[in-house]
């Protein structure tokens, strides 16, 4: 086994594709300990009219709770010992590259295209402004 990248914070984020399976796996094999790795999934905020908003029923914790449970059915999480899942909400590069930097972290994975598989010239939007914004060097697996 080659030796560890970093043994600062990985940062992954997860959007349930096959790719985000791919950068977690990648980011273990990176990674010292499976223990530094921090999933991060970023959801938006609802539209102003949506229903739930209407009425005041939009909850962030439950829609945190039902993306982490949908996580964890996802993943076999005994080979991620350790790792921390993340539910944060707002512009997914805009958070990524906080939350990256807010924890120091030494890299971050992330695949070219998400969830949308809609191709840019080159990688995904988001993949493209983490790599603009990003204060650690970011790995873009490409599928």
């Amino acid at each position: 086994m080659a030796a560890a990248l970093t043994t600062k914070p990985i940062v992954v984020p997860w959007d349930f594709s096959e790719m985000s399976h791919k950068a977690l796996k990648k980011a273990a094999e990176l990674a010292e300990s499976t223990e530094q790795i921090h999933i991060v999934h970023v959801t938006s905020y609802p539209d102003a009219m949506e229903p739930s908003v209407i009425w005041g029923t939009y909850d962030e914790e439950k829609i945190a709770n039902a993306i982490q449970k949908s996580f964890l059915e996802s993943v076999n999480h005994g080979d991620y010992p350790g790792s921390k899942f993340h539910t944060l909400f707002g512009s997914p590069a805009n958070e990524i590259t906080r939350f990256a930097e807010e924890h120091e972290a030494g890299l971050v994975v992330i695949s070219s295209h998400g969830r949308t598989g809609v191709p840019r010239l080159f990688m995904g939007s988001v993949a493209e402004r983490v790599v603009r914004h990003a204060h650690c060097p970011v790995l873009v697996l490409r599928d």
